[in-house]
């Protein structure tokens, strides 16, 4: 029984332990089949030690997609034309899994391999820059999620078309994280949970891969903010402390803040009006002291800023039902929002526009809800809840109003209405 040497320096150059190819090969199996695999380290052992040279096809496609290359590049015999007795249900299975398949196994199979560089993850990150740009124009649309998932995609399928070094696959598979991650913010931002959860599940598993804890900060930051969206606080907290321990948060006093903007927001819907207040001010800290010039990812460069600081707060102190402070935070969140900023405007202003209307102040309500942008008021589906809440309220504070019966008008002919 010989050791195979040539996977055992396969490993070795991506820097795997026996159990961080299990979980690999595991990671891998999950994209191929949608079922998690089963690989564990004893079956790594059998693999380096000798003592399964020809593996099963489960095994086999595993491998493949893990190291970018066909079995017989592993050390591996290739299987007989006998199929083993697992065979005719391993193949049903990969049949099943159809395109996705075909996306991780099939490129390395024929021909020689390409050799995957830098200029291929530069095109990755250009593409990452228009989602993130589309994303902050329309945000929570199906069409985004599934440009970013199909993306994430076409990124593993890069790992499998060629030959690349350790620094440029983990590079691919923080793109592919990353696309994940814009996936699932879709997801949340479109209220479909579900498929948020899913793309969270997957993008946790390539940003492992990547090593990457930019990445992993955003996956595990978006996962406080899915469940603070579905009332679940005490989920929240600890997901978003999960980002916050990561050592990003010490190095970086810009990623410190969002972390402590975010759990004040999620302390706003536990009901806490005292941590709310603390980490908000422990935000505002961190982000004087953040370097202004330090380079950081290009999602944290669009998006975070003393607007979306100040649009937190608005979230938070919303929910407290301290609508004076949350008016205040809304004024200085659309005062300070960069132009591109379209949907995080969309959601400020209908906030705002709860605020006021929960001081008494009908009217001006009433114009900040009206001022709600129709392409957003009609297809951002966390602005329709909202403005559909402001209308509901607005009967009960002013049933009989002119103001009323103005918005109801408005609503019938504008908002409700297709774009």
């Amino acid at each position: 029984m010989a050791v195979n040497a040539v996977l055992k320096q396969r490993m070795l150059d991506l820097g795997l332990t026996q159990e961080e190819l299990a979980r690999q090969m595991n990671a891998a199996l999950l994209r191929i089949t949608g079922s998690p695999g089963d690989v564990s380290d004893r079956t790594v052992r059998n693999l380096l030690s000798g003592a399964t040279r020809r593996p099963i096809a489960r095994t086999r496609r595993a491998l493949e997609a893990v190291f970018g290359c066909p079995l017989r590049e592993l050390g591996f015999d290739l299987p007989g034309t006998t199929a083993s007795p697992e065979d005719p249900v391993e193949r049903r299975q990969f049949i099943a899994a159809g395109p996705a398949l075909v996306l991780v196994s099939a490129a390395p199979v024929a021909g020689a391999p390409r050799r995957v560089g830098a200029s291929d993850v530069e095109r990755l990150h250009r593409r990452f820059a228009d989602v993130i740009t589309k994303d902050h124009r329309h945000g929570g649309q199906l069409v985004i999620e599934h440009k970013a998932a199909a993306l994430a995609d076409e990124a593993l399928s890069l790992q499998a078309s060629g030959n690349a070094s350790q620094r440029i696959r983990r590079q691919v598979y923080s793109s592919a994280a990353a696309f994940r991650s814009s996936a699932m913010w879709a997801a949340i931002d479109g209220r479909r949970f579900d498929d948020a959860v899913r793309h969270m599940h997957a993008a946790q598993q390539l940003a492992e891969m990547a090593g990457d804890p930019y990445i992993k900060f955003r996956i595990w930051s978006h996962a406080g903010t899915m469940y603070r969206h579905m009332g679940r606080p005490a989920d929240a907290a600890a997901v978003n402390e999960v980002a916050r321990k990561l050592g990003i948060t010490r190095q970086d006093p810009m990623f410190a803040s969002l972390g402590l903007a975010r759990k004040g927001a999620i302390h706003g819907v536990a009901g806490d009006g005292t941590a709310t207040r603390r980490a908000f001010e422990q935000a505002q800290d961190a982000m004087l002291r953040a370097d202004p010039d330090d380079h950081r990812p290009v999602w944290m460069n669009a998006f975070y800023d003393q607007a979306e600081l100040d649009s937190l707060a608005l979230s938070a102190y919303l929910a407290l039902g301290d609508f004076e402070r949350a008016e205040a935070h809304g004024h200085r969140c659309l005062a300070a929002l960069r132009p591109h900023m379209h949907r995080s405007k969309a959601i400020a202003t209908a906030r705002v526009a709860r605020a006021q209307l929960e001081q008494g102040d009908v009217d001006p309500a009433v114009a900040s809800a009206m001022s709600v942008p129709a392409d957003a008021a009609t297809r951002h589906p966390r602005v329709v809840g909202m403005l559909h809440a402001f209308g509901v309220r607005l009967k009960a504070v002013a049933p009989e109003s002119t103001l009323a019966h103005t918005w109801d008008q408005y609503a019938r002919e504008t908002w409700r209405q297709p774009a």
